[in-house]
């Protein structure tokens, strides 16, 4: 049986629907259709309004790669490279752990650049060190960059990186340090932030339930395992809970979001750097 009363969508006649723009009341498809506040836009009335975020099927649907998720995948990339040269090659090793890993003001041998507060997240110790990072980096990073952007993300990888860094500096006892923990407790510091907010829904709840459980673990850790550079874990955390803060109070439904999130984050980092600058 025909149904007579069946409309078609106005960009493509051939696909019949029962979906409308809640805007204009045109007909569309489901690949036409883009998630608005209230129900779903059209194409031309989502480019009208420049507070709407078009969400597309597509994107919805698109898990991580390299196309959606590019910082991440390259930030996994480059570190395994890394780590693989350095287990390849003793020299390489020594001239990469020279070069980049922390360094705590004392009689190292060595000077405590203020750069190696961001190299250090380069660096790992074994092969444990970096497949649980590395992992870590797989859960928290991709879904994250996809939500905040590419840039934004790379700047909260970073400037956590760079406030676990200066934390370790800063009150840690002599020596080096190696690890880009304190980069991944801030994307954990993030997902806190945003479970924290959304902890009056089911879904919030479980999560920041969850997060809890998994924070109170790596709490343990450096009591379990007293190598475990506990202060750069904590001051990552700090700078993930408090960009995420940040986000949320000059970011949210605003039409230039990612752009805003992208210069906190880098303010962040400018800060550190003094911070670490002055320190060492």
């Amino acid at each position: 049986m025909t149904d007579h009363t069946a409309v078609t969508c106005y960009r493509h006649p051939e696909r019949p629907t029962r979906l409308s723009c809640s805007t204009c009341g045109k007909p569309i498809c489901v690949e036409c259709s883009h998630d608005a506040s209230v129900g779903q836009k059209c194409p031309d009335c989502s480019q009208q309004d420049p507070r709407a975020r078009i969400v597309t099927a597509r994107s919805i649907t698109a898990g991580p790669s390299f196309q959606t998720t590019p910082v991440s995948f390259s930030i996994i990339a480059i570190t395994t490279a890394i780590f693989v040269i350095g287990y390849l090659s003793g020299d390489a090793e020594r001239w990469l752990f020279e070069t980049f890993a922390l360094i705590r003001p004392g009689d190292t041998g060595l000077e405590p650049e203020v750069y190696r507060i961001f190299t250090v997240a380069l660096l790992h110790g074994g092969l444990m060190h970096i497949l649980f990072n590395m992992y870590a980096l797989w859960i928290f990073g991709p879904r994250l960059e996809m939500q905040v952007g590419s840039p934004a993300f790379a700047s909260l990888y970073l400037a956590s990186a760079g406030a676990g860094g200066l934390m370790s500096i800063a009150f840690g006892t002599v020596g080096f340090s190696v690890g880009a923990s304190g980069a991944i407790f801030g994307l954990f510091g993030a997902w806190m932030f945003v479970a924290w907010k959304m902890r009056g829904s089911p879904g919030g709840r479980a999560m920041f339930n969850q997060l809890g459980i998994l924070m109170a673990i790596n709490i343990a850790i450096p009591f379990i395992s007293p190598n475990v550079d506990w202060l750069g874990h904590l001051g990552g955390f700090i700078a993930g809970v408090g960009i995420a803060a940040l986000w949320s109070v000059f970011a949210v439904g605003k039409p230039n979001a990612r752009s805003i999130r992208t210069i906190i984050g880098v303010a962040v980092m400018v800060a550190v750097s003094v911070a670490a600058f002055i320190v060492t």
